[in-house]
């Protein structure tokens, strides 16, 4: 496929409206002068509130950018037509008094399993190309509640990597392959020569945009490691919400067990604020588990950004299988471990935390890792049949609340439509995920299910990170990059990822000679149990102002 293709498939006639508009506008005057490269939200915020930029001259500026590089990334799936008239409601609004809170007027994108009624929601599936739901996303009109302007989708993984085992990360049948901008390249080896991209750009939520500053953050999805992985390949800071801090209605499923909306940003900041105006006031009664954390007052986030809050913080190491290989109990296996870079930069961050005050307690292994008991060991046991089955459930269920609007009614019209329209490119990787979801019985396999959900809770929490955590008085346990990510996913447990560096790998197979790989971006990531995210935020926060080390991707200023 070449990179034409996709761009056939996509929704492009708002996209090349705004991005004509954009390009052709002059300034409204000529002292705006607003770099939005890199630009904080509360920068921006503060430049509408001095009067020197309004939330219109904000968005152009922003689609100025998607118009010179969004050709060597692919990060936009589509643009909001209304996203010009919603910055000009906007800024009528703030010229009569009422500004709503600190995203009034703030260009923000979603990923595009995320419901909205004015631009298609496709989860990158070729059935449902142009697809408008019937109803908003509940975090959606919490963003416009609180005045984002919601302007552009973005690409993903289709149906969040739940298609087919052998895709590509960040390809979908309607978007393409999305670049990451720290190499932007596309793979010359032979069998990966199908245009995808040479470095990896993470799990199925794309941090490209944000990371180019095609608009200030982007709302993410996770199952297991779709918020965190992208926002480590793409510098950005993010946050993986406890399950259930977010709302999930109106946002297409995979697994109510394990789904979670998040923000996904360019500064620790950034991404707290997306959390407060993301997260509702008081539980969704569409989805119950909104029930599970209280959010703080006025849910302000920012309140938690102390730059001392190392000091005196209990952070954990959990060497074994995140930083050194572990054997697997009853064989010869080894799993896990860092490489010789990765590991020198750990021991970089472990360093700067103690400079700030923390208390770093090493090691503090996940029991469930080293358990030499095969039974009650993590890498022994894992809970197969949870995600299938709650795909199955889940999907079909998401389904039955469009009333009858979408192409297809149930899971099993999919796969049938997906077969049908091979030729379209509907299955370019095929369907193995979902065929293998689609064939779970939902009361025959519900005993099963409910065994492996169990060992998965009691592995991953009890046995895991609930009790080392008792067990050592942590604060926070902290994971290379997005390692964590499946630890934490399987209970729904929190992480804040901080940019920190860049390393350098050996690919596997080599590259071509003369292909020289750029060094890959590399984070820093905050762990704990349920609800702790005001603590995670502080940690990151303090660790983040004590390093500044996210640099924005070379070449494009």
């Amino acid at each position: 496929m070449t990179y034409l293709e996709p761009l056939r498939v996509r929704s492009t006639s708002a996209l090349t409206l705004l991005l004509t508009m954009a390009a052709c506008t002059p300034p409204a005057t000529d002292e705006v002068s607003f770099d939005v490269l890199e630009a904080t939200i509360p920068e921006m915020q503060a430049a509408m509130t001095e009067g020197r930029l309004t939330s219109r001259e904000l968005v152009e500026a922003h689609l100025v950018r998607i118009a010179l590089y969004e050709e060597r990334v692919n990060a936009v799936i589509a643009v909001n037509a209304n996203a010009l008239a919603e910055a000009d409601r906007l800024d009528r609004e703030r010229a009569e008094g009422r500004v709503r809170g600190p995203l009034h007027g703030i260009p923000i994108a979603l990923k595009d399993n995320v419901h909205t009624t004015d631009v298609p929601t496709t989860g990158g599936a070729l059935a449902f190309e142009g697809f408008t739901p019937p109803y908003e996303a509940t975090l959606t009109t919490n963003l416009r509640e609180a005045g984002a302007v919601i302007l552009a989708k973005t690409v993903m993984t289709e149906l969040a990597n739940f298609t087919a085992a052998g895709m590509p990360g960040n390809y979908s049948a309607v978007g393409g392959y999305g670049l990451n901008p720290y190499d932007p390249r596309r793979d010359p080896r032979e069998g990966r020569d199908d245009g995808r991209p040479v470095m990896g750009v993470g799990g199925s939520s794309s941090g490209i945009g944000t990371a180019m500053s095609f608009w200030a953050g982007n709302v993410g999805t996770e199952t297991s490691g779709s918020i965190l992985s992208p926002s480590n390949a793409n510098m950005l800071a993010a946050v993986k919400p406890t399950v259930g801090r977010i709302s999930r209605w109106g946002v297409i499923p995979i697994s109510g067990d394990q789904d979670t909306a998040g923000p996904m940003a360019r500064t620790v900041t950034d991404a707290a604020i997306m959390l407060g105006a993301l997260e509702s006031d008081g539980p969704d009664p569409n989805d119950p588990a909104t029930s599970l954390c209280e959010p703080p007052p006025d849910r302000d986030y920012t309140a938690f950004l102390n730059p001392d809050g190392l000091a005196g913080a209990r952070i954990g190491i959990p060497r074994s299988l995140y930083y050194d290989s572990v054997q697997v109990p009853g064989g010869d296996r080894f799993r896990g471990g860092l490489g010789d870079a990765q590991r020198a930069v750990m021991d970089e961050v472990i360093a700067v935390l103690r400079e700030q005050g923390a208390v770093i307690v090493d090691p503090a292994d996940i029991p469930s890792v080293i358990d030499p008991n095969p039974e009650d060991n993590l890498l022994v046991n894992g809970g197969g049949s949870v995600l299938n089955y709650g795909m199955k459930r889940d999907f079909n269920a998401w389904l039955e609340t469009l009333d009858g609007t979408a192409p297809v009614a149930t899971l099993t019209e999919l796969r049938e439509w997906n077969r049908e329209h091979q030729n379209a490119g509907s299955i370019k990787y095929g369907q193995a995920r979902l065929d293998g979801a689609d064939e779970i019985d939902l009361d025959e396999d519900r005993a099963a299910y409910e065994a492996d959900r169990a060992r998965d809770l009691r592995l991953n929490a009890e046995h895991g990170v609930d009790e080392v955590m008792a067990d050592l008085e942590l604060d926070a346990l902290l994971f290379p990059g997005s390692g964590g990510a499946s630890l934490l996913a399987r209970p729904g447990y929190p992480t804040v990822i901080v940019p920190f560096a860049r390393v350098t790998g050996e690919p596997d197979p080599p590259m071509p000679e003369g292909f020289d790989l750029q060094p890959r971006p590399f984070g820093v990531s905050f762990a704990g149990g349920a609800c702790s995210e005001p603590r995670l935020l502080e940690l990151a926060y303090a660790f983040e102002q004590a390093t500044q080390r996210r640099v924005a991707p070379p070449g494009f200023p």
